[in-house]
């Protein structure tokens, strides 16, 4: 294992306006991730782990506090290289998988790719094909979505994650929407990704059952990380 942070979130505050009511989200936040960390986020609903996933996905900003991504603090960064860095360095796994439905299975792993403009066709090519082999799904390159399960959906989303070759996925509740056999299926395949491709992995879910099979625990409660 890899000593080296990849996130650190210091100190973070994040408050939300609701109407005219004040949602304190994060309250004083501190986390590290180290590479190659296999780290899932437990917590109740509301207690700020879809918050802290976007604020470490770079899709928001803290009120308050630092986070830091590979060491540069994303609230130094303009928009340009935080989409950079989006579309390179972090991958994202979402609950409802997000799949276009017109587009085919290679397709949709490919999109990512098509505004890397520095990639040739041969480089998206090879990619997409090595995404696809690493979840399994090579006799359904050519399928559309809607002729999938929806564990075979979600392993889309996951190769269409590792398609760009990220330091780091975070996958907001990736088996919520799955049956408990094919949940632990999803997590066993993340966990091989991340053991063979080194890549580092912070998902958050609420479902105790899946606590076996991650590398570490991290409880939220009222916006705060509980002790380890």
């Amino acid at each position: 294992m890899n000593s080296q942070p990849i996130v650190k979130v210091q100190q973070v505050v994040k408050t939300y306006q609701l109407g005219e009511t004040e949602v304190k989200a994060l309250r004083g936040l501190n986390l590290t991730l180290f590479k190659g960390e296999f780290t899932a986020l437990i917590g109740a609903s509301g207690s700020g782990k879809s918050t802290l996933l976007n604020l470490i996905g770079c899709l928001d900003e803290p009120d308050q506090g630092v986070v830091e991504i590979e060491g540069h603090d994303i609230s130094k960064m303009s928009e340009q290289e935080k989409s950079h860095l989006r579309n390179r360095r972090v991958g994202f796994i979402f609950q409802s998988f997000n799949l276009i439905p017109v587009l085919s299975i290679f397709e949709n792993i490919e999109l990512p790719l098509i505004v890397q403009h520095e990639l040739s066709a041969e480089e998206r090519k090879r990619r997409v094909e090595q995404a696809i082999q690493d979840v399994g799904l090579e006799k359904f390159r050519d399928y559309f979505p809607n002729k999938l399960s929806g564990g075979q959906r979600q392993r889309v989303a996951i190769a269409r994650a590792l398609v760009t070759e990220p330091a780091l996925i975070l996958a907001d509740e990736p088996t919520a929407n799955l049956d408990s056999d094919t949940a632990h299926k999803i997590i066993d395949l993340l966990k091989e990704i991340n053991q063979r491709r080194h890549v580092t992995f912070f998902f958050c879910t609420h479902d105790e059952k899946l606590m076996g099979r991650v590398g570490r625990v991290v409880r939220i409660s009222d916006g705060q990380i509980e002790t380890e």
